[in-house]
């Protein structure tokens, strides 16, 4: 604006985008257009009708989130937490054994750091989907709490590498997510 002020000009200055650069070190912006892909290939299987679909990869903050496609009933998994998880039901419900309560479409919910649980998926549901944030691990444990494997951001990545290699998308597919 050539030194002018923008008052005098007519012009509101809330409009205006912020005149300096970013601090370098920032790692880059991450936009996804279709979150709920069209390519079914971006899927990464779980176990039958189970899959999940990264977003954000943050390698160095130890935590990923990804939406959990599941199309069948039953019991995903029993796990613990160390670190806090959120979820948001995208569509359809589930719900842990260990609770009175179903995260229902439009729902979000807050697990405890600690807590272990096991996720249900009820027969009447045709398709779940939920956005998960996972921070530090998922603990994979037997109904005595004893560990029986675990799941962290490296884990992750390793299987989306190892899935999109396969699929003809190629094993550097899953860097676009990686912060």
């Amino acid at each position: 604006m050539n030194g002018q002020d923008p008052a005098a000009s007519g012009i509101d200055e809330k409009w205006l985008p912020y005149r300096h650069p970013q601090p370098r070190e920032s790692p880059p912006e991450l936009v996804i257009p279709n979150a709920i892909p069209n390519d079914e290939r971006i899927w990464v299987p779980v176990e039958e009708n189970v899959w999940f679909r990264p977003l954000l990869m943050a390698a160095s903050r130890g935590y990923w989130m990804n939406l959990l496609k599941v199309r069948k009933s039953g019991v995903l998994s029993r796990h613990r937490h160390p670190q806090p998880v959120h979820a948001f039901v995208l569509k359809g419900e589930w719900r842990y054994l260990e609770h009175d309560w179903v995260a229902r479409e439009g729902s979000y919910a807050y697990e405890a750091p600690g807590e272990t649980h096991t996720l249900v998926v009820d027969p009447h549901v045709e398709e779940m989907i939920t956005l998960f944030q996972v921070n530090g691990a998922m603990i994979y444990v037997d109904p005595d709490g004893r560990t029986v494997g675990y799941d962290d951001v490296f884990t992750r990545i390793d299987k989306c590498r190892a899935h999109y290699s396969k699929n003809g998308l190629g094993a550097d597919y899953i860097d676009q997510f990686i912060r």
